[in-house]
């Protein structure tokens, strides 16, 4: 680690965690204290950084206030960016927002944007100015506890097992879980845990946002291995698994294939055109409930040949729908 990455983690744990003390800056940085202090110097000679030593708090912090006679504001060294590479930073930074907008990862997130602020400055990629130019648009996102969040981030991180209060909005029921959190999932404008479920004894899909309640257990997590993982939670449509997987059939019409043909369903989907120009598309499945929402959204369009009980149910939600507008 050079001394302009010193300074920029330097930097960011003054940021995140406003007090820190002189070992952990010499362990996490791996420096000896004269390196350590030469640092220092040079961010408050040189970058005119306010980085005080507080008695109280036994640690380095940010002065509250500027100090006199130190000169211009602080400001970290600039890093230089073409047009490509800083709008795809603030696209970023415009895409941790909509993922971030139950405040999950604000914490974390917020210093990180500050620091893509500092390096694009204040000239014409400005990251302010790009912000005005790019628009990141997020549907039906469902605020998750910021606590529950953070608290099975712990234990995923960590390797422990969580207890929880979890509701199932399907069967309207909340029951009592003993998991083993073994990823997180942002999936379509929310987050999902992926984790073994020690009372059904398998690979479950839990939305964060239907935790009602957390512990933290500490018992050690069990640990599946990726492959497994994949393949398991992987292999049906959408974001639920199963081991019965089944294959749907679907064919659009021309018109909506020119949509349809353009968009990846599934990663083991397969696709034609047949003779008429519709879109043939096949797509396995474990559980039907979000496959239904998204054919049932091309209406007319699309037609389910197989199976035979995914046509019904099908067809059986249109006719409901129609009966209750008309």
């Amino acid at each position: 680690m050079n001394r302009l990455e010193r300074v920029y983690k330097i930097d960011q744990m003054l940021q995140e965690r406003k007090v820190v003390p002189r070992e952990t800056f010499l362990e996490e940085l791996e420096v000896s204290l004269a390196t350590f202090k030469r640092d220092l110097e040079h961010m408050r000679d040189r970058l005119n950084a306010p980085v005080v030593w507080d008695r109280d708090l036994n640690g380095y912090r940010f002065a509250n206030e500027p100090q006199k006679g130190r000169g211009p504001r602080y400001q970290l060294p600039g890093l230089w960016f073409n047009q490509e590479e800083a709008t795809a930073l603030v696209s970023m930074q415009h895409l941790l927002s909509s993922i971030d907008q139950g405040k999950l990862l604000a914490p974390h997130i917020e210093p990180l944007m500050s620091r893509i602020d500092s390096i694009l400055g204040s000239g014409e990629t400005s990251s302010k100015e790009l912000r005005k130019r790019i628009k990141v648009v997020n549907f039906h996102s469902r605020p998750a506890n910021a606590k529950f969040f953070s608290e099975v981030g712990y234990a995923l991180l960590n390797r422990k097992q969580i207890h929880i209060e979890y509701y199932a909005r399907g069967k309207n029921e909340t029951t009592q879980r003993d998991v083993s959190p073994q990823r997180l999932c942002f999936y379509q404008a929310n987050w999902y845990l992926d984790g073994w479920c020690h009372w059904k004894k398998e690979l479950r899909t839990f939305a964060i946002d239907s935790i009602r309640a957390i512990q933290l257990l500490d018992t050690k997590a069990a640990e599946m291995p990726a492959k497994d993982l994949d393949a398991h939670l992987a292999s049906g449509y959408g974001i639920f698994s199963g081991v019965n997987v089944k294959t749907a059939k679907l064919k659009f019409t021309p018109e909506r294939a020119r949509w349809v043909a353009a968009e990846n369903w599934h990663g083991q989907q397969v696709s034609s055109f047949d003779k008429d120009g519709n879109y043939l598309l096949e797509v396995p499945y474990s559980d039907d409930r979000e496959l239904m929402l998204d054919i049932m959204r091309h209406g007319g369009h699309v037609e389910v040949l197989a199976p035979k009980e995914l046509r019904r149910k099908v067809s059986q939600a249109h006719a409901e729908a129609l009966r209750v507008n008309s």
